[in-house]
């Protein structure tokens, strides 16, 4: 089995102690290639530093999360312009809107989102994308330039049916993540997933986030890492009515075109 995880806060503090492990069990569960999230400017750089540690397993993103939105100023703007041309940056983000927390005013986190989408459009970069509690301020803003954007993924998706659908309509990837497992709040996910192309669907862990609730044994610890991208895909195969194997070879695929990656079927790439 050869699975990518599209989204995994590696730059954590929580992964220090034991990131090599964390890599070979990620790797002694399938998972081959992984994305480093860069959600804020510092975060950017150490996700690209810590791809150019490990080449052809690691990859990164470069962006600003909506939470620090508040911290975008001139140079953040250039820096995410010289990051985006390094070879390990294969999309820039995590960018978008939070309404759920407004940990940064909502009219800085569109001003902050309008200025990195125009930096993927210049560059012609894939973006990266977060959205919560924002759908219609997020939608018009993103349907504004997707015709000039090379390709776009909703990252970590929760929301409904009705939100997917406009998504799709964009031509935008969308990512899974362990909230699928979430019978508090992922329940909704599981019957509408089967209706996700195949070739616009991908999974991630969102690590150390979303511990997938339906693991089992359950871990002594609420960190989540990207071992546990394995079972997000069991998850998500039943729902799809699916061999795992075959969501697993379809969603790898589909990351490795979206992302630019080597990718050799189910062998190690």
């Amino acid at each position: 089995m050869h699975l990518i995880d599209i989204g995994a806060n590696l730059t954590h503090e929580s992964f220090a102690h034991d990131f090599d492990a964390v890599l070979q069990r990620a790797h002694e569960n399938g998972v081959m290639q992984m994305l480093v999230t860069g959600a804020s400017r510092e975060g950017s750089v150490q996700a690209l530093e810590l791809a150019r540690r490990h080449p052809g397993v690691l990859y990164a993103t470069a962006g600003v999360h909506p939470h620090h939105a508040i911290d975008y100023d001139d140079a953040t703007d250039a820096q995410l312009r010289e990051l985006a041309v390094e070879p390990e940056i294969r999309a820039l983000g995590e960018m978008g809107l939070d309404y759920h927390r407004n940990y940064s005013p909502r009219d800085v986190q569109l001003v902050v989102f309008e200025r990195q989408l125009a930096i993927a459009v210049d560059l012609g970069m894939p973006v990266f994308l977060h959205q919560r509690d924002a759908h219609a301020d997020f939608l018009a803003l993103l349907r504004g330039v997707r015709d000039r954007l090379p390709a776009a993924v909703v990252h970590c998706f929760t929301d409904t049916r009705e939100a997917l659908f406009d998504y799709l309509d964009l031509d935008c990837h969308i990512g899974i993540t362990g909230w699928l497992c979430d019978e508090r709040r992922g329940m909704h996910l599981r019957e509408f997933v089967r209706e996700i192309p195949t070739d616009r669907l991908m999974i991630e862990t969102d690590a150390p986030y979303l511990l997938p609730r339906s693991v089992r044994p359950k871990p002594s610890h609420r960190r989540n890492e990207p071992m546990y991208l394995k079972h997000i895909c069991e998850e998500l195969a039943r729902d799809r009515g699916e061999d795992v194997q075959t969501t697993a070879k379809h969603t790898a695929a589909t990351a490795a075109a979206f992302f630019n990656l080597p990718y050799h079927g189910d062998g190690a790439g």
